[in-house]
C-alpha cells in the first residue's frame, strides 16, 4: 500500500505525518486458451502470487497455548454452538437444502463433501466472534486442497481457513488471510487435528443509495492468540472470481448470516459465539 506524506509547520519545526493512501488496484484481461481471463493486482502485486520473491510467505511463528479461560464467552454474548447437537440444530442451517447434511461428532459441527455451505439462522453486522476449528489430524493433499474451509462474516465476507502447518500456498489464500485481498503478518497455524481459535473484530460496509460503498470493511483477527491483521480496511470483497481475481463490493443489507465453508474437507468446528457492535 502506498503511503503519502504531508508536512506541518509547529513551533519553528518541520513535523512529518504519514497517512496510509488507497490502495491502487489494477486488473488487466489475458487471453489463456482462447478465453479471456481477469487478473487483479493490488498495489503491484497479483492476487494469488505464488512466487516468493514478488509475495513473500508469512514468518511461521508458535503460537502460545490454548487459554481456555479466553475461549468462554462473555455474558453479554450470543452462543451460536455450545457443542451439542440441540445448539446446531436450533441456530444453524443448510444453505444446499438437498446436499449432504453436515455432521454431529464429538461436539463439534464437521462439513462434508457436497454439503455446502452452513449459516447461522440470526444475521449480524459488525461483531466480535470467537470460534474454534481444527483441520483433519490425517492429512490428504495440499496447498489449497488441504484442510480448506472458511468463516464468512455477512456470509460475504471471508477468512479463510486452511492447513497451513507446514503447507504453502499464495499467501493471500493461506490461514487467516482476508481471502485474496490481504496476507496475515504471520502464519500462526498448529498442527493438524489441533483444535485453533479465531477471534475476529469486524466492521460491516456502509453503502450510500446507489450502491457505492461509503466505507469499508475492517478486520482484526487474532489467530492462536496472535494478531495477524490489525485494523484491516478490506479493498474490497473477497469472493473468487478466477485464479488471480477477486470480487469487489456490491451492495447489501445492515446484516447477514455467519457462513462455514465446505470446501470438500472434513473441517470441525465448535465453541462459537459472538457479540454485536454498535456502529
Amino acid at each position: 500500500m502506498t503511503i503519502r506524506q504531508s508536512a506541518l509547520l509547529l513551533g519553528g519545526s518541520l513535523l512529518f505525518s504519514q497517512a496510509l493512501a488507497e490502495p491502487e488496484i489494477r486488473k488487466e484481461i489475458r487471453i489463456e486458451n482462447d478465453k479471456e481471463v481477469e487478473y487483479m493486482f493490488i498495489d503491484g502485486i497479483k492476487v494469488h502470487e505464488t512466487d516468493p520473491e514478488k509475495q513473500p510467505q508469512p514468518k511461521v511463528v508458535t503460537p502460545p497455548p490454548y487459554d481456555a479461560a479466553k475461549a468462554k464467552p462473555p455474558e453479554s454474548a450470543t452462543v451460536l454452538f455450545d457443542g451439542t447437537a440441540e445448539s446446531m440444530e436450533k441456530n444453524w442451517e443448510q444453505v444446499q437444502k438437498d446436499g449432504q447434511p453436515w455432521k454431529f461428532v464429538d461436539g463439534a459441527m464437521e462439513s462434508v463433501k457436497k454439503a455446502g455451505y452452513l449459516r447461522t439462522k440470526d444475521e449480524f453486522g459488525s461483531c466480535r466472534l470467537h470460534l474454534e476449528f481444527a483441520t483433519p489430524s490425517n492429512v490428504k493433499g495440499d496447498g489449497q486442497g488441504r484442510g480448506n474451509s472458511g468463516v464468512f462474516l455477512m456470509g460475504i465476507y471471508e477468512v479463510q481457513i486452511l492447513d497451513s502447518y507446514e503447507n504453502t500456498t499464495y499467501p493471500d489464500g493461506q490461514c487467516g488471510a482476508l481471502y485474496g485481498r490481504a496476507v496475515p503478518k504471520v502464519n500462526a497455524s498448529r498442527p493438524p487435528g489441533e483444535w485453533q481459535t479465531y477471534d475476529i473484530t469486524f466492521t460491516r460496509p456502509l453503502f450510500d443509495d446507489e450502491g457505492k460503498v461509503t466505507r469499508k470493511a475492517r478486520f482484526t483477527v487474532v489467530h492462536n492468540g496472535v494478531v495477524i491483521h490489525d485494523d484491516v480496511e478490506l479493498t474490497g470483497g473477497t469472493n473468487w472470481r478466477g485464479p488471480h481475481s477477486v470480487a469487489e463490493y456490491q451492495a447489501h443489507g445492515d446484516k447477514g448470516p455467519i457462513s462455514l465453508q465446505d470446501h470438500g474437507n472434513p473441517v470441525r468446528f465448535r465453541n462459537i459465539w459472538i457479540e454485536e457492535i454498535e456502529d
